[in-house]
């Protein structure tokens, strides 16, 4: 379902399945974008108070904002959220402060409001366990790379991977890694890949934006060009640029590589995914890689 995040569409997806037992909805978007999801919903025949299970891939705002007003709306339902991202839903003051730091007085017309979440009303998960939602089985799946809380969950055919698969708002598109402070982390990042590239499925599911084939060119373009966006940033940094300087070069070579794939999708693109938000996420990592003396053994790892 399209959730028309600030009345643009093809940038913020959620997904609902019927379990047999309610629906399922994995990602719920943020609570700015919930009449969205109750259309979406209702163009399906069918409402929220269908609504059993909430599948969690993170708890960055785009994807759980809404999720506590869900569950104070819905008594029956509960939501599904890996072991360390469980406890910022339950109290989810410290994430809405750092968010507030980025978006300062836009953070209600963005994203809403998040409400906190009882904590018995959360399954927490670390990865591997087998899931059974009514007649749906199918496993959840731990993926850091974009987040250290993050996860996948394998439903049937499908495999829905939140943001570690990437961003893809066209089939002509190569998928590009989303990459925003403070998590970012390469190698766990291509492990994540390798574990979701094997699995059995005959989808992915991306957060931003649709299902697209499970097939090698879309991992083998992801990990491409993240590690051409991460060296853009860690060569810079290396060259002594300063982060406005890297943010401009990284812009520049980003939106060439998408219009030259369809033109327009720049623009749509840095609406879904502000380039300084990427280049922020992957300095940090290259500062943190080289306070611990293997920055140039954890770039060989991220290729």
């Amino acid at each position: 379902m399209d959730l028309h995040f600030q009345d643009q569409p093809g940038v913020i997806a959620s997904y609902a399945l019927d379990t047999g037992d309610g629906l399922a909805l994995v990602d719920v978007g943020p609570g700015s974008t919930l009449g969205a999801l109750e259309a979406g919903l209702s163009e399906r025949g069918a409402s929220l108070s269908d609504v059993r299970h909430i599948l969690l891939t993170h708890i960055h705002l785009d994807h759980a904002g809404a999720a506590g007003t869900l569950l104070e709306r819905l008594p029956r339902a509960r939501a599904y959220v890996h072991e360390r991202g469980a406890a910022h839903l339950s109290r989810p003051s410290r994430l809405l402060t750092s968010a507030a730091q980025i978006y300062g007085d836009q953070m209600e017309r963005l994203w809403g409001e998040m409400k906190p979440i009882d904590p018995d009303r959360l399954t927490v998960l670390s990865g591997g366990e087998a899931l059974r939602l009514g007649r749906l089985e199918g496993e959840a799946l731990s993926t850091p790379g974009h987040a250290v809380h993050h996860l996948a969950y394998h439903l049937g055919d499908d495999l829905f991977v939140g943001d570690v698969g990437g961003i893809r708002l066209d089939i002509r598109q190569t998928p590009r890694a989303p990459t925003p402070p403070p998590d970012i982390d390469l190698p766990a990042w291509q492990r994540s890949v390798n574990l979701l590239r094997a699995r059995d499925a005959r989808t992915v599911a991306l957060a931003h934006f649709g299902t697209f084939p499970q097939a090698a060119a879309h991992w083998d373009g992801l990990l491409g060009t993240l590690e051409r966006d991460a060296a853009v940033v860690g060569e810079g940094l290396g060259g002594g640029q300063t982060l406005e300087e890297i943010t401009e070069r990284f812009t520049e070579h980003l939106f060439a590589d998408l219009e030259a794939e369809a033109p327009g999708l720049s623009e749509r693109f840095g609406f879904a995914c502000p380039p300084w938000m990427s280049v922020q996420g992957l300095a940090r990592y290259w500062g943190r890689a080289a306070v611990r003396g293997g920055g140039e053994r954890t770039r060989g790892e991220a290729g």
